[in-house]
């Protein structure tokens, strides 16, 4: 009889993630606390931007690789990776939004979403203008 391991939690799951961000140098990092909203679909809403296409997809790649590591978990929907403006990793707790800059600033979850408890993570990374 296999013993499977048991999933960690929405919180460090959440945690997982935002390594797995910072490891390619995501910038502007948030993670949305939702779990006080009633209507929300998820735990966390962790959003970040990258400066290129080869720069989201590798923070997404480098997401899903922290995750399936250090949480046992794989992806259970993503989408996004034809078009790179926007890629989706649906943890189902957690959901993962990597940005292009200006199509970030189009959907501003962060407005969306202004009842939940947003936390900001630092970054040396700026953006690039």
């Amino acid at each position: 009889m296999a013993i499977k391991k048991k999933l960690i939690d929405s919180e460090k799951l959440s945690q997982v993630v935002v390594a797995g961000m910072q490891e390619k140098k995501a910038i502007d990092v948030l993670v949305m606390d939702l779990r006080g909203i009633k209507s929300a679909l998820a735990d966390y809403f962790i959003l970040c931007t990258g400066n290129s296409d080869t720069q989201i997809e590798a923070i997404s790649e480098s997401v899903e690789f922290f995750v399936s590591e250090k949480a046992n978990q794989n992806v259970w929907h993503k989408e996004g990776f034809k078009n790179k403006e926007w890629i989706l990793l649906d943890y189902v707790d957690v959901v993962v939004n990597v940005f292009k800059k200006e199509t970030r600033e189009f959907y501003n979850l962060e407005q969306m979403w202004g009842d939940a408890i947003i936390t900001s993570i630092e970054s040396s990374y700026p953006i690039e203008q």
